[in-house]
């Protein structure tokens, strides 16, 4: 098997790994009552910027002819890396949502139960599961041996990080208050002891 077909094989493989970590949070979550919710057209936007870096782009290279002119030379040290930082993005991802259990959500919203979740993963970082994220954008742009479909998951899920984390710790600060200021003093964003 060549390098580039086994790249979007493990690709594919993340991205069912994904979906199947997310599906039975969702089903969880339904059954919460919101309370607040913020942005919702924004939202929207924001998540289908992360949709078409993390998801649609490259899924046209894994499935088609579309961006082959914009394909480089692949080494076997780039899948290996590739493949380990999706697996730890993978990781980190189910680890994300397992800490934080009914208090998931895919928007901006807070439910009627709403804890802040300050251990497990979240003891170390706020945005844990942004983090993980991230690490996926990185795994693709190692994976994916493509100037197009690489970047474009650190470019999409970037616009919905940049501007979505603000509102979201606006969001924790009117409703946790000084628990959530004291959790934020003592935690990094997304990388432990950096930033």
């Amino acid at each position: 098997m060549n390098l580039i077909l086994a790249a979007k094989i493990v690709w594919a493989i993340g991205v069912i790994g994904w979906y199947v970590i997310r599906l039975p949070f969702e089903r969880k979550v339904k059954r919460e009552r919101v309370v607040d919710a913020r942005d919702r057209l924004r939202e929207l936007i924001l998540l289908s910027c992360s949709t078409l870096g993390l998801g649609i782009v490259p899924l046209f290279w894994a499935t088609s002819h579309v961006f082959d002119g914009a394909n480089y030379p692949y080494s076997p040290v780039q899948f290996a890396l590739g493949t380990l930082a999706f697996i730890a993005a993978l990781w980190l991802f189910r680890r994300t949502h397992k800490d934080l259990g009914k208090n998931w959500s895919v928007t901006l919203e807070i439910k009627d139960s709403h804890k802040l979740i300050t251990g497990g993963v979240y003891r170390y970082v706020r945005h844990p599961m942004y983090s993980a994220f991230f690490l996926w954008a990185i795994a693709q742009l190692i994976l994916i041996p493509n100037v197009i479909a690489g970047p474009a998951g650190v470019i999409g899920f970037g616009i919905l990080y940049l501007f979505r984390v603000g509102r979201e710790e606006q969001m924790m600060l009117d409703t946790f208050g000084e628990e959530y200021r004291a959790y934020s003093a003592r935690t990094a964003r997304l990388l432990p002891g950096v930033y």
